[in-house]
């Protein structure tokens, strides 16, 4: 087997080292267009902010009287008692500390490239 030749009279072993003008240049990157771009920046802009609102009112809802007091839980006693209880009420609250906490983290950690 006869084997290939660099430019400076060496043979080469298989390495392809990617050198200026040999070619082997990575594909070039896609950019995103600008309608995508901006729909990308929409829809992580909506996803924080319905986060930070989900999360306001699971913090805020279920210590007023209205989280208890409404035409749903009236005949449902058993129910209602189970959401008025104070643990309940505490999840309702962590997950809403959740919730804001991920439309955050998510609002920090957003790129522009993928």
């Amino acid at each position: 087997m006869i084997e290939p030749k660099s430019p400076s009279g060496a043979p080469s072993h298989g390495s392809d080292s990617a050198t200026p003008g040999s070619g082997n240049s990575a594909p070039p990157v896609d950019r995103p267009k600008p309608v995508q771009l901006w729909m990308h920046r929409i829809s992580v802009f909506l996803f924080v902010l319905i986060s930070a609102v989900a999360g306001v009112l699971l913090i805020i809802l279920p210590w007023t009287p209205e989280w208890t007091d409404n035409y749903l839980l009236i005949s449902f006693p058993d129910l209602r008692s189970i959401v008025a209880n104070g643990f309940f009420r505490g999840i309702c609250s962590g997950l809403g500390l959740l919730d804001i906490w991920i439309g955050f983290w998510e609002a920090l950690h957003y790129h522009e490239q993928e």
